[in-house]
């Protein structure tokens, strides 16, 4: 029996030597990814202790002490601040709802796309509606306080025509919206490219079959398409899952201002405020980062497994 166990290992190990002698450029090439998570992904999750010491920047993190003796004093503090969670609320709010907006918006652009029959009026729009994905958030947001800021283009407007500024920008009730509304025209037609190449996959014949049986145009999109991209629309989705505690810093931080604070900060805003900021309390803002990560982690496994219970094909 184990001579038999020897020779099959001895088998396996001579496969997998000449595969990778086979493919010995595909590993080179394949390398300098390797190189760069190791060194950007993998090395820094060292400063995770940072989130269970009193860090000291002169004492380092192995020389730094562990916060109130036991190293859970970080997360104490923040558990036991009211504004902690009145930001984890507002972080929440903002993901869940960016990403059920973003999510939909993107099937009914790749729905509008598809169904374009002028291949050149097709292309043409299919580049406007992802040109915008290209612009950082600091040009958006210049563009933005362009047109709504107090001395932009709407509030000269209304100046002309003897009516009162509007406060866009600085209004709570506004604010939020204007944050979907931006990440929609920004990300949405980029999202729909995966649904474009998952719909170009179907089969034509489908379609034949329902023009025969006399179909309409809806039909056709609730009964072939919608059914078509299911798959790659949760797939997307479980991925998008785990990004919900970020919620956008880079929009948001672009944005916001001390007016909105109360609807608009987030985890990350905060740490850095706090933080990066002021160069104070590292180890709860390392604090705030685990819990995000520990939460994300455990939501994107939870979404996984609803997939696969319900049927649907899941990363894991």
């Amino acid at each position: 029996m184990n001579r038999k166990l020897i020779i099959k290992s001895n088998s396996s190990l001579n496969d997998f030597g000449a595969n990778a002698k086979r493919s010995k450029y595909l590993i080179l090439m394949i390398i300098p990814a390797i190189i760069f998570y190791v060194v950007f992904c993998y090395l820094p999750m060292y400063g995770i202790l940072i989130a269970f010491k009193d860090f000291y920047p002169k004492k380092g993190i192995i020389g730094s002490a562990w916060a109130g003796g036991n190293g859970l004093a970080n997360f104490e503090k923040i558990f036991k601040d009211p504004y902690f969670w009145k930001v984890l609320r507002n972080t929440v709010v903002i993901g869940v709802s960016k990403l059920l907006i973003s999510f939909v918006a993107a099937i009914l652009i790749a729905l509008l796309i598809n169904e374009i029959r002028l291949i050149a009026f097709k292309k043409t729009f299919q580049t406007i509606v992802t040109f915008p994905h290209f612009l950082s958030w600091v040009i958006v947001a210049g563009l933005v306080f362009n047109i709504f800021g107090i001395s932009g283009i709407i509030n000269k407007a209304l100046q002309l025509s003897g009516k009162e500024p509007m406060t866009v920008i600085y209004d709570e009730g506004f604010f939020i919206p204007l944050l979907f509304g931006t990440d929609v025209w920004k990300e949405a037609g980029w999202s729909s490219i995966i649904y474009l190449a998952t719909m170009a996959g179907i089969s034509p014949e489908l379609y034949e079959a329902a023009d025969i049986d006399g179909a309409t145009r809806l039909q056709k999109i609730w009964n072939i398409t919608l059914p078509a991209i299911k798959p790659t629309a949760i797939l997307l989705l479980i991925l998008s899952v785990g990004g919900i505690l970020s919620a956008g810093f880079d929009q948001i931080f672009n944005l916001y201002n001390p007016g909105v604070y109360e609807v608009a900060d987030i985890l990350d805003t905060y740490i850095y405020r706090y933080t990066i900021g002021t160069g104070q309390r590292p180890g709860e803002g390392a604090a705030i980062g685990l819990f995000k990560s520990v939460v994300s982690f455990i939501l994107v496994i939870l979404v996984d497994r609803i997939a696969k219970w319900s049927g649907e094909r899941g990363i894991i």
